[in-house]
């Protein structure tokens, strides 16, 4: 048998020792390391929520419920850090009862902190989490959001952040955390701390150190049982997007058979293997260079499979990570965003197959009470199939997209609109095409009904080989050839479900109210969240601006009388040194539509700061306001809608964006337009 099998129950002894407390060499610790035990580090309780508590007994600082009061959350603010380069942050904590913890980012001169990580599982013992910080030229401070449901027991602790240079996926396993690395538990085959007893394997030795103090990871077949017995080893879940070479050691003594193969797995469990080895022994530690790409998190699992007792061992090393590929050949990230169209500038590369007879044509629609415009902001252009002499009998109008490369998951999304009333069966079908214009497979075809609501539609698809996206209108009679519009085509890597994360400056309502406040005292209504058209005719919008299907804010005329007002105010905002851009949707249709109007409110100024205002009847269509504004002091927007005269005036608004400034597109900048007879009687 193997010399490894002979040492395995006392180098798993000496692992636990190890894990208990033997002193290893310690890590290079940055800046906003903190254990506790002297002090907070530097670290505050930001003084608007509640506090943090230093332990005194266990070096840990800790938030219970019991001692929040009137408060939801703690938050933990770090020093400033700048720290150019990639790091990793190592937390060690523990959720007792409910509650949660996230870990955000807070960049210098900006509004908004950003949400790296959370957590919300409690457990008895403390648990490691790991979380990337990509470089950045901007500094930069941590924060730790602690949040104990109400109710006794119910707290959450850290005993330790360290914040340490490289990527959390690298690991040499001298530290007692093993860099947040997993091991999914097997009764009889695991991954195990080893390096510390002398053998005369070849294990004696680790790469690290070349001396008997190195430790690395490694697997044994000895107590496998059945057949195929697997132990996985997972890294920490990237949390930020990059790409390069994974490198690391292994050291291999297998019988034919058994299985060693490294993976990366995404969020929604997919596996997609990396690596495996083309011999089943290596006579040294052997380095491993093998190319990974991962614009959305994923994992790398280091998996062996055993038939038997006799199948034998596996061990790893020194695992590290370069933002350079190891390979020259390794073609960078593809950006599909070539395939990317809002039809504001002619057809973008798309083109169309039979150009003597176009089926599509770009079309724009003034704002108006009837008609409805397009999706990017309402007053600009989109692409209509079947208009005027090309519905024909049997008419094909093939719509083509520029080629994408192949072996990659790509993530379709498109809006379409109905005009008319007929039957549109095939009224748009979509295909994948390879090089050779052959179709490869049908992705999806129209079987909704719903007309005059800019609809989303979502395909996850990857193929072999070189793609593009072809877009299909089939014009059968005049009966049955729909009208089909569509808008802002979109491609991006990955699932779907992946890629459609939201970020914390932007609002859909599709989720909740993102933190928005009802005016309790400042108006006489409340703005609704609602799904769906409004309850009163030739009023309101007939869907979201979002995915047309989805939800949205607003008032309901007929709750409210004449110059009511409802006030929706965005939570505190932190103040920025730099121009801010608030983009938003907003829908005013009606005869008699009030007024729409954006404040800035900070506690300097008692009367609000008037930026944007719309009056009157304004389009049957979603509109795109843009706005810029200054403010480098905690503040709030508020979003103020004035009912009119008569049961015709819902106002909505939906799809709220704030970005650094300024708005790159003065389409819709001017601050105040619209007219309204009633204007003067409403505001008074």
């Amino acid at each position: 048998s193997h010399n490894i099998k002979e040492n395995l129950i006392v180098s798993s002894l000496v692992a636990v020792v190890l894990l208990c407390g033997l002193v290893r060499p310690q890590q290079l610790l940055l800046p906003g390391s903190c254990n506790f035990e002297m002090g907070t580090c530097g670290y505050i309780s930001d003084p608007n929520y509640g506090r943090w508590s230093i332990n005194e007994e266990g070096h840990l600082i800790t938030v219970d419920s019991i001692y929040l009061e009137d408060q939801e959350q703690a938050i933990l603010v770090s020093p400033v850090l700048d720290q150019r380069d990639w790091s990793c942050v190592r937390l060690v904590y523990q959720i007792t009862g409910r509650g949660s913890l996230q870990l955000h980012s807070r960049p210098d001169s900006d509004n908004f902190d950003y949400r790296l990580w959370t957590a919300n599982k409690s457990s008895d013992s403390w648990l490691i989490a790991s979380v990337d910080l990509p470089n950045t030229t901007i500094p930069y401070q941590i924060l730790l959001e602690g949040r104990p449901e109400q109710g006794s027991e119910n707290s959450v602790a850290i005993f330790e952040i360290h914040i340490v240079p490289g990527y959390c996926i690298e690991c040499n396993f001298e530290e007692h955390h093993l860099c947040g690395y997993s091991n999914s538990w097997n009764p009889n085959v695991n991954w195990y701390v080893g390096g510390s007893v002398a053998r005369e394997s070849n294990l004696l030795e680790n790469h690290t150190s070349n001396n008997q103090r190195g430790h690395y990871m490694y697997a044994d077949s000895v107590y496998a049982k059945q057949f195929q017995e697997v132990a996985k080893l997972t890294s920490p879940m990237t949390t930020a997007p990059m790409e390069g070479c994974l490198s690391f050691y292994y050291l291999q003594d297998q019988e034919r058979g058994n299985i060693f193969s490294v993976f990366t797995r995404d969020q929604l469990g997919h596996y997609e293997e990396i690596w495996r080895p083309e011999v089943y022994t290596t006579a040294d530690w052997t380095l491993v260079s093998v190319d990974i790409k991962a614009p959305h998190p994923l994992e790398v699992v280091f998996e062996v499979a055993f038939n038997s007792a006799r199948g034998g061992y596996v061990a790893i090393d020194d695992i590290s990570f370069s933002p350079v590929f190891c390979h020259t050949d390794t073609e960078p990230t593809f950006d599909p965003a070539i395939a990317n169209c809002d039809f504001e500038n002619g057809l973008c590369l798309y083109y169309q197959e039979r150009a003597e007879s176009k089926a599509w044509s770009v079309i724009s629609v003034k704002p108006n009470a009837y008609r409805i415009g397009d999706h990017t902001t309402g007053t600009g252009s989109f692409l209509l199939a079947n208009t005027r002499f090309t519905s024909r009998p049997g008419y094909v109008g093939r719509l083509h997209g520029p080629f994408l490369f192949g072996n990659h998951k790509y993530c379709l999304r498109f809006y379409y609109m109905l005009h008319g009333f007929r039957k549109v069966d095939n009224a748009l079908v979509v295909y994948i095409y390879d090089e050779n214009n052959v179709a490869q497979e049908k992705v999806w075809s129209l079987t909704d009904t719903s007309h005059a609501v800019w609809t989303e539609v979502e395909i996850t698809y990857m193929k072999p080989m070189l793609t593009k996206i072809v877009f299909v209108s089939i014009c059968k009679n005049f009966w049955e050839c729909g009208l089909i519009a569509i808008d802002d085509i979109t491609v991006s890597l990955g699932d779907c479900q992946i890629t459609a994360a939201s970020l914390p400056f932007q609002c859909n309502f599709e989720n909740g109210v993102c933190g928005y406040i009802q005016d309790k005292k400042g108006d006489q209504a409340d703005w609704l969240r609602v799904q769906g058209h409004t309850p009163t005719s030739f009023t309101g919008p007939r869907g979201d601006h979002t995915t047309g299907a989805g939800y949205f804010m607003y008032i309901e005329a007929s709750l409210m009388r004449p110059g009511d007002r409802a006030r929706l105010l965005t939570s505190d905002l932190r103040g920025s040194s730099s121009l801010q851009c608030l983009i938003f949707f907003y829908h005013m249709y009606g005869s008699g539509t009030g007024i729409l109007s954006v404040f800035l409110r900070h506690g300097s100024k008692e009367k609000d700061t008037l930026l944007w205002r719309r009056r009157g009847e304004q389009s049957v269509s979603w509109m795109r306001a843009m706005v810029d504004y200054y403010c480098d002091v905690q503040h709030q927007i508020i979003f103020e809608a004035i009912r009119g005269p008569s049961l015709r005036s819902d106002i909505a608004i939906d799809d709220i964006l704030f970005k650094r400034g300024p708005c790159e597109d003065s389409s819709d900048i001017t601050p105040y337009s619209g007219s309204s007879e009633y204007f003067n009687e409403i505001e008074n």
